[in-house]
């Protein structure tokens, strides 16, 4: 039988094809069988993968590659992440909880920047201050700590394991950024003294993730890329200022694990057999209905991270066709499937047009994406339970031809169906 990596390459990588929230944990759990090391390259405790075992129960990750679960597997934490080291420690509890051994199967790149918890306070203030154009953040502090990295005020996971040093850079950055916001407060001596604990165990796995990346490939081993949020939360390419603060598209991949174009293979684009999006900004497709209301109630569609209820609306291959393009995919898992059973009338947005002018791509001014007119493909639905389906011929007929439009549309093969939440409920094509 031929493995996957023979099929994907030395180097696959799992993308968010949508507004995030895609289901990517999923497939790299399901793929991470397959290969020596799980990377993720951008993002940080904003995103939240979650595992749910055949036997029901469930992981929520926000920061380790989520091939931890799979004994062995080497999980590494990027140079193009964002890291809060006290949720990165209450992760490691559960694992340790669990009887998950992770000594020597983390590390976690010393150019990562850190996050700290007045960077969740500022990502409040700064919410606040926006008054009714609020982004809809998930308040995790990621925009702030981005500022610091860009601006080049930030702090590198590697410079804690000089603490000394260390408490200086971050007080530093603490009193700049209360010259902006005077209304932060916080005790940085007492975050300090919690960050010094943790320091101790956790130095061993501050590395150059970038040297171990290439050697490990040199050497022939195989890596999966985990992605983060979604293309269209990209900073560059997303629907902005409705977006994170990191490049989720592949670019990010590249600039944030430190990993080079040409050893590229598979690239996979998550996407749901709808749309969903959490917080504020335009949504062409949104079903604020019925519709919508079976969507986010059968797709259990809350968010991992804020338990934010996620606006739910027709699949749009209008923004998916972009996505597609931008990562240049090479397949596509079409995910909860499942999701749509018991709708009568399925519908696919395959045209936008503005002002009496049709539109390749989503608009970029925000304004206009608000005002594009949806041309929609009906296609009839299906009532079959689809939770054990474990082949393409076990779909009803409805839903097979509904998965391949989605090919026919994006010109992108479907070659994973997930049609419940638990790992063993995806179909492999």
């Amino acid at each position: 039988m031929t493995k996957l990596t023979d099929q994907f390459g030395q180097v696959c990588t799992i993308l968010g094809a949508q507004w995030g929230d895609e289901g990517k944990g999923k497939l790299v759990d399901i793929l991470a069988r397959e290969y020596d090391i799980v990377a993720r390259a951008t993002g940080g405790a904003n995103a939240g993968h979650t595992i749910y075992l055949p036997d029901n129960s469930k992981f929520i990750f926000h920061l380790v590659p989520s091939g931890i679960l799979h004994e062995g597997k080497i999980c590494v934490m990027g140079n193009g992440m964002v890291v809060h080291l006290q949720t990165f420690q209450e992760e490691l509890d559960v694992l340790k909880e669990n009887n998950i051994d992770y000594h020597g199967r983390i590390m976690i790149s010393n150019k990562a920047h850190f996050v700290f918890d007045y960077h969740k306070k500022i990502d409040g203030i700064q919410e606040e201050r926006k008054g009714k154009n609020k982004v809809g953040t998930t308040l995790r502090g990621i925009g702030p700590a981005y500022t610091d990295k860009i601006r080049r005020t930030g702090v590198r996971v590697g410079e804690i394991l000089d603490f000394d040093a260390f408490t200086k850079r971050v007080k530093e950055n603490f009193e700049m950024w209360k010259t902006l916001y005077p209304e932060l407060e916080h005790d940085t001596d007492a975050e300090l003294a919690t960050l010094k604990e943790i320091q101790k165990k956790i130095a061993p796995y501050i590395i150059d993730t970038a040297l171990y990346l290439h050697e490990q490939l040199e050497a022939g081993k195989t890596v999966l890329m985990e992605g983060a949020n979604g293309t269209l939360l990209d900073i560059d390419h997303g629907t902005y200022p409705y977006v994170t603060s990191s490049n989720a598209s592949i670019g990010g991949v590249l600039s944030g694990s430190g990993i080079g174009p040409k050893r590229l293979g598979e690239i996979v684009g998550i996407m749901k057999a709808y749309m969903t999006r959490v917080g504020a900004g335009p949504f062409p497709t949104e079903q604020d209905n019925e519709i919508g209301k079976h969507l986010q109630e059968k797709g259990g569609e809350f968010g991992s991270t804020t338990g934010r209820p996620r606006r739910c609306g027709w699949f749009d291959a209008v923004v998916s066709k972009y996505s597609a393009d931008l990562n240049t995919l090479t397949s596509i898992n079409l995910t909860k499937l499942d999701v749509l059973s018991g709708l009568e009338t399925l519908k696919i947005a395959v045209k936008y047009t503005l002002d009496g002018k049709k539109l390749k791509y989503p608009p970029a001014s925000l304004e206009d994406l608000a005002k594009v007119e949806v041309e929609y493909l009906e296609m009839p639905g299906w009532n079959e339970d689809l939770s054990d389906a474990k082949t393409p011929g076990d779909l009803p007929k409805n839903a097979q031809n509904y998965v391949k439009k989605v090919e026919e549309l994006l010109d992108v093969p479907v070659k994973f169906i997930g049609v419940g939440m638990r790992r063993d409920q995806m179909i492999m094509r």
